[in-house]
Formats: structure tokens, C-alpha cells, sequence
């Protein structure tokens, strides 16, 4: 027997669509079990504060005498600060020099994967829940790239499962494609907390990854989703709005990719009136695909 489960009222799909906003936001956590008016609680007098009593200044301790025991009296030493492997530690020119010199040892997409999943040298690493990797065919003519995974990705370990990667599947239907037919991935693999754009040092770490994840793939064309792909791709300065619908060439050991820059999906759905131009831009990458560009 089939329950027809009844569909949600306005007032539930609003707060369902308020707390995927949240989500989205990175706000995916609660900080009490209990909540908390804080509107109510803007009406209670402040707590009366007293200054704390400043203690008697104690005696300069005498140095030890063999730099080993320090004499009885003088204060604990400060507690080690807490480190995640190298994250802590390496410069970020150490650590991209690292990632060049691991990206260069993986044969094969498996092996860049595993080096990926033992590198400790990116922060992100330690503050994300899944190494996101890829999705999609790797022998695909088409590989395109997004920025940083966001909290559904996350979750799933797979890029674009969220709001927009269901807009990036209507978007690659529209011309013919879809996640058989073609490879996707991020210049970063490990999600930023609280879905914030990945600063300039972890985008230069895990740059040499990405660099031999497209070489291993091989595609004829790179489709670059948002200013920040491909301004690290291409070396470019300009904004998104500049850049979209160009062709970059990007060298590759067997020859030269064309690549593609174009909307995000993400600002898409902030800015809807701006898919027309990620139409175009579509349009053209199936042209390109069909050998009429």
C-alpha cells in the first residue's frame, strides 16, 4: 500500500528554504543545545563586572643555576601550541614546493588521489570532513573546474552535489553532456570553513595537484567555472564578467587544451539574470566539442 505523504505548507517550505540558506552558509552547526532569545535576553541589566584584584608582584626567581631545573616558584613553561602535522609548521613556499615535487610522482589518476588523501601540508585538510576529488568520466573531451567544495560536497566527498551542481547538470544537458561525458573537479579539494573563499596560500599548495590532475585527464577542453579557477589557471587579474566566453590556451604534454571561462553556477543562482551569458559561453563550449569553433 502506497502513503501519499502530504507536501509541506508555505510556512514549512519557507523555514526549509531558510535553513538550506544556512547550510549553504556554513552554518551547519549549533553552538547549544538549548536556544536562546537574544532579543529577551537584550532586556536584562548586564551583570555588574568588578575589576579582578591585582596581585602582589613576586620576586624575580634567580636563574637556574644550570639552565636545566628552573627554582622552585617560577611559573609553568606555556603549553606547546596544538599542530596538525606539517600544516602547522611549513611555509607555504616549502609546502607548494612539496606539492609539486608529490604531484609529480602519481602515474595515474588512483595514485594522485592516495597522495592527495596523505598530504598534511594544507590546513584545509584538517578542517575538512572528505577529500573531494572528482566526479565524472577522467577519459572525457571536457573537464571542468570550480573553485572549493561547499558543505553538500563535504558530506558526499564528490564535487558540485549541491544547489549548484543540480544547476551544472541542467546547464551541461542544455548542450548534450552530462557527468558520463564529462570530468569535474576544483583547484581545491577540501572545503574552506564556513564555505569562505580559499586564500591565495592554499590555492598555491594545492595548485600543483590540480596542474597534474588535468595533465593525467588529458581533455581537450577546460571549462573554468568562476573567477577564481580561472584566474589561477591562466594568470589572469580580470573579474569574472571580463574574462567569461574567452578562449585561454593551456599547455599540456601532449599538446595544447583550449580553455574556457565562464559563470559559476553558484553565482547564477545570486544573479539568475546573468544566465544568458552562461548560455552563450555553453553554446560555445558545444561548439568547440563539435569542431565548429
Amino acid at each position: 500500500m502506497l502513503i501519499s505523504m502530504p507536501s509541506p505548507t508555505d510556512a514549512q517550505a519557507d523555514l526549509i528554504a531558510y535553513l538550506d540558506f544556512h547550510v549553504e552558509a556554513g552554518a551547519d552547526a549549533v553552538l547549544d543545545e538549548q536556544p536562546h532569545d537574544r532579543f529577551g535576553e537584550a532586556d536584562t541589566p548586564a551583570p555588574t563586572l568588578r575589576a579582578p584584584r591585582r596581585p602582589a608582584a613576586a620576586p624575580r626567581p634567580a636563574a637556574p643555576s644550570h639552565g636545566l631545573v628552573p627554582p622552585p616558584g617560577s611559573p609553568p613553561p606555556p603549553a606547546p601550541a596544538r599542530t596538525f602535522g606539517r600544516a602547522a609548521s611549513a611555509q607555504p613556499d616549502e609546502a607548494a614546493s612539496d606539492a609539486r615535487a608529490r604531484a609529480r610522482e602519481a602515474k595515474s589518476l588512483d595514485e594522485l588521489e592516495k597522495i592527495l588523501a596523505d598530504f598534511d601540508a594544507c590546513p584545509l585538510r584538517f578542517t575538512a570532513k572528505n577529500l573531494v576529488f572528482a566526479d565524472g568520466n577522467p577519459e572525457a573531451r571536457v573537464m571542468f573546474l570550480g573553485e572549493a567544495p561547499g558543505a553538500d560536497e563535504d558530506r558526499i566527498g564528490k564535487p558540485f552535489m549541491g544547489r549548484s551542481g543540480q544547476l551544472l547538470d541542467k546547464m551541461m544537458a542544455a548542450v548534450g553532456l552530462d557527468r558520463t561525458s564529462a570530468y569535474i573537479g576544483n583547484i581545491v579539494p577540501w572545503r574552506p570553513p564556513g564555505n569562505r573563499n580559499p586564500t591565495p596560500q592554499e590555492v598555491a599548495v594545492c595548485r600543483p595537484f590540480v596542474e597534474r590532475q588535468i595533465e593525467l585527464v588529458d581533455p581537450e577542453v577546460i571549462v573554468c567555472l568562476g573567477a577564481p579557477a580561472t584566474q589561477t589557471l591562466t594568470g589572469t587579474k580580470d573579474g569574472i564578467l571580463r574574462t567569461r566566453g574567452r578562449l585561454f590556451p593551456y599547455k599540456l604534454p601532449t599538446g595544447e587544451a583550449k580553455l574556457l571561462a565562464t559563470l559559476h553556477p553558484a553565482f547564477l543562482l545570486r544573479q539568475p539574470v546573468q544566465k544568458r551569458l552562461a548560455w552563450r559561453d555553453f553554446r560555445a563550449l558545444r561548439a568547440l566539442l563539435d569542431g565548429k569553433a
